[in-house]
């Protein structure tokens, strides 16, 4: 029986680190990071996915799901790990910046 490994339509391989899956090994690399940082007392308050509604005059349009969020330098990062920006994903990335006061989006 032949077993073909799935990938997803950018070719990123799901990766999985302390039992959690990430969507590539470029996200799970940014997490070791990240949970290195927060160790070191460098960062606080790191989250996973985190989810933004977006609503515009009461109805809610969609919702953004970030790779992470954390408390660094007296503010909050949100931080989406990117290999290829789509229309979509640069769509809703303006839509949170314009909807969501203070956030701004990081690409790693």
């Amino acid at each position: 029986m032949i077993v073909k490994q799935r990938y997803n339509k950018f070719k990123n391989i799901p990766t999985f680190v302390d039992g959690i899956r990430f969507a590539s090994k470029k996200e799970a690399a940014r997490y070791q990071e990240l949970k290195l940082l927060e160790m070191n007392d460098e960062i606080r308050n790191l989250e996973l996915q985190p989810r933004f509604a977006c609503v515009v005059n009461g109805k809610k349009v969609c919702d953004y799901v970030a790779d992470f969020r954390y408390f660094s330098n007296n503010s909050y990062v949100v931080e989406d790990v990117k290999g290829k920006k789509t229309d979509v994903y640069k769509l809703k990335k303006k839509l949170v910046e314009a909807l969501w006061p203070g956030v701004t989006i990081t690409e790693v």
